[in-house]
């Protein structure tokens, strides 16, 4: 019996450069970012937002452009009070999160940073769901966290 191969999938584009095509930080920019990035361990588009290199919506549009997260205006979104009770306000707001949806065990949920290992780890125990993410800037989280959470 013979396997077809699968063409190798093209890799993903690096975030900085992303950001560098769309003109977005310099290349001066994007080297102090790395070499801060090894000494502080954090996400790259992290780093350029905290020394003001760019906005947080930036590193959202290039995260959906590198790896297809898609973006969701929750503020245009109606949200289920039940779906609220899978995951605390507290952890709603230390995590940047907010669920949306579940269909069987399959959670959707609006996350800041949808590449943070760790806190897809943290909702799956939580919620005992698989997670589905979806992005969204701080600020529009926050807010929605404001608005559904009484």
């Amino acid at each position: 019996m013979f396997f077809r191969r699968h063409p190798k999938q093209p890799k993903k584009e690096l975030l900085g450069q992303i950001l560098l095509k769309r003109n977005l930080i310099t290349r001066e920019q994007l080297k102090k970012a790395l070499k801060l990035q090894k000494k502080d361990r954090g996400y790259i588009g992290d780093i350029l937002i905290k020394y003001g290199f760019i906005e947080e919506k930036d590193v959202m549009v290039a995260l959906v452009i590198q790896c297809n997260f898609p973006y969701i205006a929750i503020d245009q979104y109606e949200i289920d009070f039940r779906i609220l009770t899978l995951v605390s306000k507290e952890d709603a707001r230390r995590l940047h999160v907010i669920p949306l949806e579940r269909v069987g065990d399959v959670l959707s949920v609006v996350m800041a940073n949808p590449l943070d290992a760790v806190a897809k780890e943290e909702l799956q125990k939580l919620t005992r769901c698989c997670i589905a993410p979806f992005i969204a800037t701080r600020a529009e989280i926050d807010n929605a966290i404001n608005r559904c959470y009484l």
